[in-house]
């Protein structure tokens, strides 16, 4: 009778041990994530593995690959749609529905993007005959036409074309690093308090050229990176806590 006690416990251990491996067997997941009851896609969703902390990001065509685990659970959410829990079964594909969220009364202004409005001012600008916002003349513009080619040069108007050129080229650099270098994505990566996300963020906001060259697993190994340093000398001067960068 003891015999068979003993033999069952060790099977029990044994199968026990076998259910722990197999909740831990890491697994890099892929999946694709659409906008519920439809088949638009969804972007810049944030798939966090609560488990391993792992954090990455669907891309343009709402797809997105982590490395997680069986067992693990995972957090997507985005702004403006209902966050979905899900706990990994299988090393699977997943196809993910996220819920809009739908607010009363909202007011939908339909108004044009800054990129749009830039583009008018300057439209305008051409208009009363400043042709080259600023850029540099080609020659027939003094063969063809050399007062026009004078006046584009040195006039007042074209100064002001070409401040506001430089004005709107720095504004549309700025609007990529925001679509992409948002609060909710760092504060899902650090963690940090609304009002000190803020200032974090001031502090260590990437450049237009690192935007467009990263893909989303290097704009969030950024942020790791830094958030790192940051917490090292929190409290130093801004000068100091830019160091890394």
């Amino acid at each position: 009778m003891r015999l068979h006690f003993r033999i069952l416990c060790v099977l029990t251990g044994f199968l026990g041990l076998c259910d722990i491996t197999f909740a831990q067997q890491a697994i890099k997941l892929k999946g694709v994530i659409f906008r519920k009851s439809s088949t638009e896609r969804v972007s810049q969703v944030l798939i966090n593995d609560l488990d391993n902390k792992n954090i990455m990001m669907s891309d343009d065509l709402g797809m997105f690959s982590i490395n997680t685990a069986i067992g693990d659970t995972l957090l997507i959410s985005k702004k403006g749609y209902t966050p979905v829990t899900i706990t990994v079964q299988s090393k699977d594909d997943l196809s993910l529905y996220l819920q809009p969220v739908v607010e009363l009364n909202q007011v939908t202004i339909k108004g044009e993007t800054k990129k749009q409005e830039l583009n008018d001012v300057m439209k305008q600008y051409r208009s009363q005959g400043i042709f080259y916002d600023g850029k540099s003349l080609p020659v027939f513009a003094f063969l063809n036409s050399p007062l026009t080619g004078f006046y584009n040069l040195f006039g007042k108007k074209p100064r002001e074309a070409r401040h506001f050129a430089a004005y709107a080229k720095t504004e549309l650099e700025n609007n990529e690093v925001d679509k992409r270098y948002t609060k909710t994505l760092v504060q899902s990566v650090t963690k940090l308090p609304n009002e000190e996300v803020t200032k974090f963020m001031q502090v260590y906001t990437p450049s237009y050229q690192d935007i467009i060259q990263w893909n989303d697993y290097q704009l969030i190994t950024y942020i790791k990176k830094n958030f790192a340093f940051y917490k090292k000398h929190k409290g130093q001067p801004s000068q100091q806590l830019q160091k890394l960068n």
